[in-house]
């Protein structure tokens, strides 16, 4: 049986997307959550490496990034600007059904 993803939420994505996913039983930690506000780029990295959780993000430094490696559980990075909240959450619950965390380690999707 595949493993199911499991996400973690960047410093600048809304906690209410958090909120949404866990009412769908979705595993989803946030940045503030687990002390990282204000950490680096690298520092969250490590993090989300860690606990092989897909990243999402609204900055596009992990684009770069991941450019450079694919040695990462997952990027889902959307522009800030790009979509509606109920938009990221509906995208993101549909990354959750659609794949599995072999299937999106070491690749970025745009919710």
């Amino acid at each position: 049986m595949s493993e199911r993803i499991r996400f973690h939420l960047d410093e600048p994505v809304d906690p209410a997307i958090a909120r949404a996913l866990r009412k769908h039983g979705i595993d989803v930690t946030t940045t503030q959550e687990v002390g990282l506000r204000t950490q680096t780029d690298a520092e969250q990295l490590a993090f989300v490496r860690h606990e092989q959780r897909v990243l999402v993000t609204h900055d596009s430094d992990f684009l770069r990034i991941a450019g450079r490696t694919a040695d990462h559980a997952g990027i889902a990075y959307c522009h800030p600007t790009a979509r509606s909240i109920g938009e990221i959450i509906h995208r993101l619950i549909l990354i959750y059904e659609v794949l599995t965390a072999e299937e999106i380690a070491g690749r970025v999707e745009y919710p």
